[in-house]
């Protein structure tokens, strides 16, 4: 009983408080710095480049403490810069992007998402990223648009598969300094607040660590830290703004006057019992629950080994 209770608890929590997702990038290259982010919150996720030296060392660690895994998949920079082993380019042909994204699964395990590593030439690319898409569409996995582009087409490229896609809207530390990164992590912290959750992306920058590990502990009472797949059933915040305009439109409407029929036989009688009914399944697909379920299982299947 007080584990339903604890469980309803933090369902009304997270109900309420602003969720704030954060992905440290570029993982597979410095093992010290990373090993400092894996000693963060869980609830911290980690985005993988598949051709690292330590690529699959670190997915398993973080797989062994119940860390949320993305894939971070190198794309193509308008920009001229080194680029990793495996970049995605705008004119690869199907079965080119194919392997890459095979080999980076086989080289990344546990990862139930993707997202870019750079990549504004090749998500401004509807063509390319349609692509992609189509190949994603056989694995189950959501795509993180890292927007490193005002012009990506990721979401675009998404309609007509079973590709779940979600929006970066905070870089923690493109300027690295510490005043900086305190400044973007509150600006995702007012976010989330105002819009109901957010996604921010870091860095193993060393800066980037201490200030996470300073401000993480007192992260406010009414925010909680959540992995990206917690989000995908979350309205994204282009959408709020749909959201807004119906709500006026709905307000707009109230004032006129509308025909009401009678009903030609009484209501249906609703009793206490289907009300229980009703709210057993909602809990059963709350993502919340979900999570922790998740969560738990993992922790029983550690402890019975």
């Amino acid at each position: 009983m007080s584990s339903l209770l604890s469980v309803l608890l933090f369902i009304a929590y997270s109900t309420q408080a602003g969720k704030l997702s954060i992905v440290m990038d570029d993982f597979g290259y410095r093992p010290d710095n990373e090993n400092q982010i894996l000693q963060l919150p869980i609830a911290i996720s980690i985005a993988i480049l598949p051709n690292a030296p330590y690529a699959r060392e670190m997915a398993i660690k973080a797989h062994n403490q119940g860390r949320e895994i993305l894939i971070h998949l190198p794309m193509a920079p308008f920009s001229k810069q080194r680029l990793e082993p495996d970049t995605l380019k705008p004119d690869m042909d199907l079965e080119e992007i194919q392997r890459i994204i095979r080999n980076a699964l086989a080289n990344v395990p546990y990862a139930v998402g993707i997202n870019n590593h750079m990549g504004s030439a090749m998500t401004a690319s509807l063509s390319a990223m349609q692509k992609v898409m189509r190949i994603l569409d056989q694995y189950p996995l959501y795509f993180l648009d890292s927007r490193t582009t005002s012009n990506s087409q990721v979401s675009h490229a998404a309609i007509g598969t079973s590709v779940k896609v979600l929006k970066r809207q905070v870089f923690l530390d493109d300027v690295i300094n510490q005043a900086a990164i305190r400044q973007q992590f509150n600006h995702a912290l007012q976010l989330a607040n105002r819009h109901g959750s957010v996604i921010a992306i870091g860095h193993p920058h060393p800066t980037t660590i201490h200030v996470l590990q300073k401000m993480l502990p007192t992260l406010p009472s009414d925010i909680v830290l959540v992995p990206p797949s917690m989000l995908l059933t979350q309205p994204l915040l282009h959408e709020t703004k749909a959201v807004t305009t119906v709500k006026r439109a709905r307000n707009r409407m109230k004032n006129i006057r509308q025909c009401k029929i009678k009903p030609q036989q009484p209501s249906e009688k609703i009793y206490a019992d289907r009300m229980f009914i009703v709210l057993a399944e909602s809990l059963r697909q709350n993502p919340a629950i979900i999570f922790v379920k998740k969560r738990w299982q993992q922790y029983r299947s550690r402890n019975i080994q």
